[in-house]
């Protein structure tokens, strides 16, 4: 985070070619470092909050990721709150701009905006998420939030779908939560 900066661009760009500058510099980065093997995207959020602009911005970012064949997990910006409050029981509360900026603090000590805070919580959450896919880690060690974004699994016990269990972390969704783009054969 510290030796890569901030990615930006004019607002006085045209959109797309803000875009097509963000993808750019995401393929940029991902030739500096080719020890990337995996990263974390936060997704647009859906429903109200929904917006072009971040779905497009959202597909440029993920074709840079296939076109270099990194594996990626995406955090909606609800789940990216909770996660990074680690454990529900010692953060209580809502999680603002300025509770994310704190939190991520708290961990580096650096004192970030609240975009590159939101971005440092991702990070970190989806290199948890790809310690557990890959056995380096159990679900021992995860923090309360983390088992559930990650390993969360439902029992219904009443109305019509009582019994019925619903895998619901983001480790059962791949190929909707996350993507194994490594796998996939060059194009």
């Amino acid at each position: 985070m510290v030796q890569s900066g901030v990615v930006s661009t004019s607002p006085k760009m045209i959109w797309v070619e803000r875009y097509t500058s963000l993808r750019e510099e995401v393929v940029r980065l991902l030739d500096r470092y080719l020890l990337i093997e995996a990263v974390g995207v936060e997704s647009p959020a859906y429903g109200e909050l929904w917006s072009e602009g971040a779905y497009g911005l959202f597909l440029m970012v993920n074709e840079a990721l296939l076109s270099r064949r990194k594996d990626v997990v995406y955090f909606d910006p609800v789940t990216v709150k909770m996660l990074a409050k680690g454990d529900p029981r010692v953060r209580k509360g809502k999680m603002g701009k300025g509770d994310m900026v704190d939190a991520a603090k708290a961990e580096t000590g650096l004192r970030l905006n609240h975009n590159v805070a939101d971005a440092y919580h991702v990070a970190r959450s989806a290199a948890r998420f790809w310690m557990l896919f890959h056995g380096q880690i159990c679900e021992e060690d995860l923090l309360p939030a983390e088992l559930n974004a990650f390993t969360r699994i439902h029992t219904f016990v009443r109305g019509k779908r009582a019994g019925e269990t619903v895998k619901m972390g983001a480790l059962f969704k791949e190929n909707h939560r996350f993507f194994l783009f490594s796998q996939l054969p060059p194009r």
